[in-house]
């Protein structure tokens, strides 16, 4: 019932099964989350198609997963905001976390900058 979570999973379950791709249904939200995950170097690239966005995950030369955390904060039942100064940092800094703002989807280090807070969506490393 959440598409974020379904979302979420699907990468994470993709990078268990070391699959190149994975494709997830397309909604605006999960476009903008994309977009934010390949800027970042979590995924490869992100290409959309009509009802679906293909995934490409990234691996390291070893073959181990360049995203090994992926923490759901705000949930249907429960949503967590934040405000510019309270916004929490996923692995002292070296993860991100993903908000929705007034601005759209923006990580932490955007949200800081643009002195924006917002809902809580994940926190990824």
């Amino acid at each position: 019932m959440d598409p974020i979570a379904d979302f979420l999973t699907t990468i994470r379950n993709g990078y268990l099964a070391k699959k190149e791709t994975v494709t997830v249904s397309k909604s605006k939200m999960r476009s903008a989350l994309a977009k934010i995950l390949v800027k970042q170097g979590f995924l490869l690239a992100a290409e959309d198609l009509d009802h679906e966005i293909n995934l490409t995950l990234h691996y390291l030369p070893d073959g181990q997963p360049v995203l090994t955390h992926i923490k759901r904060i705000s949930k249907p039942g429960v949503r967590r905001y934040a405000g510019t100064d309270t916004i929490p940092t996923a692995l002292s800094g070296a993860g991100i976390t993903i908000l929705s703002t007034p601005a759209g989807l923006l990580t932490d280090k955007e949200a800081h900058a643009e002195r924006l807070g917002g809902e809580v969506i994940c926190q990824l490393w």
